[in-house]
């Protein structure tokens, strides 16, 4: 059962009881990320993230992590471009003690000058292996192209220019300004009551206190055309960027069932397509979505050989599908609604993931959305629907697509035969 507590101070906590289960995810939501940063101190909410796992005014970052293991728990962090997460999953026992001690870090971090400058070192090679991934820097690469000079088209770790001039007061003026109980929600799900969980919560940030600072927003600009590198790989790695829906969308369960049809699965018109008939290993479709904007993302990667024509057949079966040329088929409708609920009801099993779900929701919509509803919803969807609308807005934006290539040195520009592909479909 779902249930939601506001706390005096503006923490929202959110729970949903698993009386099955033997454990507990906790997740807590900062609604702040790289959106929130100036671009001067790009990566900074990223290595505040680092920071908050390296001791308190009564733990060291070692006390820290024994006690998690004593307790029988996965914990972790991350950053996005929309909000920083921490979460742990607990044996039900230890549900207190896991929010007692988060409720330490949130609240009682050093932030010590000289953890400060490790963590920076920790998160420069972080870089530097990301940087060494292709299919890592292919989809950065299309995301600082797409949104050129925005905060969603900055590389969430930072840059090793921006990274090494952030200092303590950055990392604490970014924390003071954001880690306020107005964009803190703290999310619950397993083996647990509601009441405690809130009674819990109340007294592990009991005296967090902040002023509300206002949800970065803006109006994105998607930038066209094709961005290029080279790296020493043997093969060629490419992604394709078409502008779509943000994430609270009304018609995002129609972009999902295309993306599922597109790319996402092996009975997909990509995997079929490209992957069975022996032209590429990988190939898929994705949609990353955030607060306001989103992408419906090609990837892939060919032998440097095959590049052109893989590309242009992968550019040619998205364009008959979004286009209309070759149309949805009712059996691919009713097996993309199948597996995305049957992947929605499976993965509700899990705490972990339920508790994501809660916490992102409350996020991004402000309360809960059943599994009930987000079948319902996906039953709704029709054909006509999708030709109306999601592939319609598809289709408007297809020909100003992104195109982001790494590679190696090749004989004929990539950027050429990527436009010359793209380009086909104004046609």
């Amino acid at each position: 059962m779902y249930q939601k507590t506001i706390l005096e101070n503006g923490i929202r906590v959110v729970s949903e009881s698993m009386p099955s289960v033997r454990s507990v995810a906790i997740g807590m939501i900062v609604d702040a990320g790289l959106r929130e940063e100036h671009p001067l101190k790009n990566g900074l909410a990223h290595l505040v993230e680092h920071l908050m796992f390296q001791g308190t005014a009564s733990r060291d970052a070692l006390q820290i992590a024994r006690l998690m293991d004593e307790a029988g728990s996965r914990i972790g962090g991350f950053t996005t471009r929309d909000y920083t997460c921490y979460s742990a999953t607990v044996l039900d026992d230890y549900r207190t003690y896991a929010l007692e001690l988060f409720g330490d870090i949130l609240l009682n971090s050093n932030f010590l000058s000289d953890d400060v400058e490790r963590e920076k070192e920790v998160v420069l090679r972080e870089i530097n292996a990301c940087d060494d991934l292709p299919d890592q820097r292919v989809d950065s690469l299309l995301k600082a192209h797409i949104w050129a000079d925005q905060a969603l088209g900055r590389p969430i770790t930072g840059s090793a220019g921006t990274v090494r001039a952030l200092t303590r007061q950055d990392v604490m003026g970014f924390f003071n300004s954001y880690y306020v109980p107005d964009r803190l929600i703290v999310a619950a799900a397993g083996n647990l009551d509601h009441q405690d969980i809130v009674s819990q919560v109340r007294d592990a940030f009991w005296c967090m206190q902040g002023q509300p600072q206002p949800a970065g927003s803006q109006s994105l600009r998607y930038q066209a055309g094709s961005a290029v590198a080279h790296m020493m790989v043997s093969q060629v790695y490419f992604s394709i960027g078409i502008k779509t829906y943000p994430f609270t969308h009304p018609d995002r369960y129609g972009l999902h069932i295309v993306n599922k049809i597109l790319g996402d699965g092996i009975s997909s018109r990509l995997f079929r397509g490209i992957r069975e008939q022996g032209l590429a290993y990988d190939i898929r479709s994705e949609y990353h979505a955030y607060r306001d904007g989103g992408l419906l993302v090609i990837e892939g990667s060919s032998n440097p050989a095959h590049f052109q024509k893989v590309f242009a057949q992968t550019v040619s079966i998205a364009w008959n599908l979004i286009s209309g040329r070759d149309p949805l088929k009712a059996d691919e409708l009713l097996r993309a609604k199948n597996q995305i609920k049957g992947q929605h009801i499976i993965g509700a099993e899990d705490p972990n993931t339920r508790m994501s779900r809660l916490v992102t929701q409350e996020l991004y919509f402000g309360g809960h959305i059943s599994t009930a509803h987000i079948v319902s919803s996906i039953d709704a969807v029709t054909i006509r629907g999708l030709e109306d609308l999601t592939l319609q807005e598809l289709a408007q934006n297809f020909p100003e697509a992104a195109v982001a290539v790494v590679g190696p040195e090749f004989l004929q520009p990539y950027e050429r035969l990527t436009n010359m592909a793209v380009h086909a479909t104004k046609h």
